[in-house]
């Protein structure tokens, strides 16, 4: 079958999800979208996708590697398998848009909508760009059909006024998130936690990373528990061992015990390095591959979605098991190395052996390491040669500023 760049999404309603290995996840019931405000065409989020016991969860549409004619495939077998809750700011395109009065602005005549078109972005990411739209007809007979861009109806946008959660959302849907962690504290302490409130997980995981950690612990305390532990999960283990070492230990081992086991555990393992050293500063999940992983499977590792460029920049090879702490570390191997072999090849082939820095490293030694080499990242391996996590260059400057760097840079 050939992956399509256009899906209409009554079409892919009942399609059935695939893991990378094949194996069935469930179907897709609904297409999660972000309305914007003005004309511009809702970006789509994300996946509902009903599993075992008519269960329904959401997936990022990141995860999603190909739309099929008849199905749909995933990056990852593992999911987050919590029941779908719809949050402010999200629209369900079956379940809310279709059947929607708007008008035609050519013609200025009203229309209901039937149907919606996503499609793939150069950007790589989707967005609800084109609707069928159906006008009304004389009794006992259908109107006219339309097929029109999203810019060509009106009656389906936010509003341009209006000081809600939703439309502050909207608004800042395309910040990056640093520049949306700016923009949250300049809001007064009320909004600024109806924001939060209203934010999926993930995009408030990755705004929380970016704020200050006396602010991180101020609006994760103004979650539910449940709401926390979802957020922590969504996080960099690294970024989440660090604002769960803040919390008083009660508040700790509470959220620990709410998180999913798996994610849990990457946590904990983290935080029992002090921060000041290689183990506390990296992260439990690089890209680690067997050593019969060819160099195409590497490439298409690193070109996930959810990946910074630092941890990008190469890949680690490790006897099984693959999860941190792994088999024996073998080597790692950069992607611009990865670049200029035959896809085919072996990437145990073409291994760097460079000393990998021990748990215990500080953080002195762990600059010179990067200055040394001109790395981005770097391999923690433990006494037993485990790959136990990856420093990545941008957890080093974090620690290597003043405390107050996130705070100074908004005010400058």
């Amino acid at each position: 079958m050939s992956t399509v760049t256009r899906a209409y999404v009554s079409r892919l309603a009942g399609l059935t999800v695939f893991d990378p290995n094949g194996d069935r996840v469930g179907k897709v019931r609904d297409i999660v979208v972000a309305l914007r405000v003005g004309t511009a065409a809702p970006r789509v989020l994300g996946v509902v996708v009903e599993v075992v016991a008519r269960r329904r969860i959401f997936v990022p549409m990141g995860r999603v590697t190909a739309i099929d004619p008849g199905a749909v495939m995933l990056a990852s077998g593992t999911l987050n398998l919590k029941r779908f809750e719809q949050r402010a700011g999200e629209t369900l395109v079956l379940g809310e848009l279709l059947d929607r009065q708007v008008t035609i602005n050519e013609s200025g005549r009203p229309a209901h909508v039937v149907d919606a078109g996503m499609e793939q972005a150069r950007t790589g990411d989707w967005v609800l760009s084109r609707l069928a739209v159906q006008e009304p007809g004389r009794i006992g007979r259908r109107g006219q059909l339309h097929q029109v861009s999203w810019d060509e109806v009106t009656g389906l946008a936010l509003p341009q006024t209006g000081q809600g959660a939703e439309t502050l959302i909207a608004t800042y849907r395309e910040l990056n998130a640093a520049d949306m962690a700016h923009a949250l504290q300049e809001l007064p302490i009320k909004r600024r936690h109806e924001v939060a409130e209203a934010m999926d997980d993930e995009r408030l995981a990755d705004v929380l990373g970016e704020l200050p950690e006396a602010e991180q612990i101020i609006i994760l305390g103004t979650l539910e528990d449940s709401r926390a532990a979802d957020v922590l999960e969504e996080m960099d283990p690294d970024d989440a061992a660090d604002l769960l070492s803040e919390l008083p230990n009660v508040d700790r081992n509470r959220l620990l015990e709410l998180m999913e086991p798996d994610e849990a555990e990457s946590v904990r393992q983290l935080l029992k390095y002090s921060e000041d050293t290689a183990g506390g500063l990296m992260t439990s999940e690089p890209v680690i591959l067997a050593p019969d992983a060819t160099i195409a499977e590497a490439l298409a590792r690193v070109r996930q979605e959810e990946l910074t460029p630092s941890l990008a920049s190469q890949v680690y090879v490790c006897r099984p098991p693959s999860a941190t702490p792994t088999g024996r570390y073998l080597g790692l191997a950069h992607i611009q190395r990865l670049l200029r072999e035959p896809p085919s090849t072996l990437v145990s082939g073409v291994l760097d052996d460079l000393e990998p820095l021990k748990p215990e490293a500080p953080l002195a030694e762990v600059t010179h390491y990067f200055a040394t080499y001109n790395l981005v990242a770097a391999p923690v391996v433990d006494a037993q040669g485990r790959l136990v996590g990856a420093v990545s260059v941008d957890d080093v400057l974090d620690h290597l500023l003043p405390d107050d760097w996130r705070e100074r840079s908004r005010r400058g």
